[in-house]
């Protein structure tokens, strides 16, 4: 059986909670199958500036190199929202996070659970049966670019910069996943117009007939985000910069119902990150509502891709997906019919999901 140390860094707002939630997944399931988690907590983001005046301080990347895998909650908060000027903000130690750990692959599984099929804003026949695998890059684009102001600070600037090495290594990342799904891929640029677009899709070009197998097509991130709404099902692994990669993904939560249902996980060549794309959501921090199943299906990542534990990841999934069978919901995946009794706050679905591990 498996000993492995895993760190756990809530960062901000809801991060606190639904985290919390996740490790008593991975308790269970270290129980459950005879494995030994070891734990350790870091500080990042909004915590840290206020702890330490550092976004992410020295002694959390020493601990994050040091662990086997990495669960993370959100970083984020309203004061540096709403202002501009702030120097030292808590995104700051995110980027930084992935750019020290190398964590250039975000990969965003978007998949339907049936029972939330009425949760999602778009129709039930157009939804069905949508599985769909991100790999957003994570370490390029305006993200890391330079940036700055000029004229007096009335002209700013960001500058988008990707290298042929940066592509190439997520575009393979993609298409050995496309291989082991149903071996299409979608590439999304804005070639006509952008020229890392053009580089980009340069790269995918060269590497496709490496993967004979995989069946690629090429999107403008305009049209992308039109089909993932209109037909979902078309698409199965999607290739994307940073930006177009962020913006797409967010977009894509609507089909599987809300943002609190969506893992991800940030890979490279070392530590994985598995954190929930939901965000740090201060206007519901401390109420006890937030939805943790993101939290506890990114733990599902997490212990298939660091940890390769496929049947311990798969009984995590399950554990969700009786849950949701059952009718308990959180308020965001609630709706009209849902009975008062059966929307569970925080604590109590996690206690479900805990149940059927």
């Amino acid at each position: 059986m498996a000993t492995k140390h895993i760190l756990i860094v809530p960062g901000d707002g809801i991060g606190q909670e639904v985290t919390a939630v996740g490790k008593k997944v991975l308790d269970k399931i270290a129980a459950r199958f005879g494995h030994t988690f070891t734990y350790d907590e870091a500080l990042v983001g909004h915590a840290a500036i206020e702890a330490t005046g550092n976004p992410l301080p020295d002694e959390t990347l020493t601990k994050m190199r040091a662990s086997d895998a990495i669960l993370f909650g959100a970083v984020g908060h309203p004061k540096y929202d709403n202002d501009p000027s702030a120097k030292v903000r808590p995104e700051q130690g995110l980027l930084k996070m992935r750019k020290e750990l190398g964590l250039y692959a975000n990969l965003r599984p978007i998949k339907l659970f049936d029972e939330l099929l009425d949760a999602s804003s778009i129709k039930p026949e157009i939804l069905k049966g949508a599985d769909i695998l991100f790999f957003r890059e994570l370490t390029g684009d305006i993200y890391f670019g330079d940036k700055g102001r000029k004229n007096n600070g009335d002209t700013a600037f960001d500058i988008a910069e990707y290298s042929r090495f940066e592509v190439e290594r997520i575009a393979r990342k993609a298409f050995e996943a496309a291989r082991t799904r149903r071996k299409k891929l979608c590439s999304v640029d804005k070639a006509n117009v952008i020229e890392t677009s053009r580089l980009w899709r340069e790269v995918i070009q060269k590497i496709a007939p490496e993967y004979p197998d995989v069946e690629v097509e090429h999107q403008f991130v305009d049209a992308t985000a039109m089909l993932l709404i209109k037909d979902p099902r078309r698409f199965d692994v999607v290739v994307t910069a940073n930006l177009f990669g962020d913006i797409l993904t967010d977009e894509a939560s609507q089909i599987a119902g809300s943002m609190g249902m969506l893992a991800s996980a940030s890979v490279g060549d070392g530590t994985g990150v598995y954190e929930p794309i939901h965000g740090s959501a201060h206007d519901i921090t401390g109420k006890g509502v937030a939805n943790p199943l993101a939290s506890i299906l990114s733990a599902a990542l997490l212990l298939d891709i660091s940890f390769g534990m496929k049947a311990e990841s798969e009984a995590v999934i399950t554990a969700v997906d009786q849950v949701l069978k059952a009718g308990f919901r959180t308020r965001d995946i609630a709706n009209a019919q849902t009975p008062a009794d059966m929307i569970k706050g925080t604590d109590a679905i996690g206690e479900e999901v805990l149940k059927h591990i």
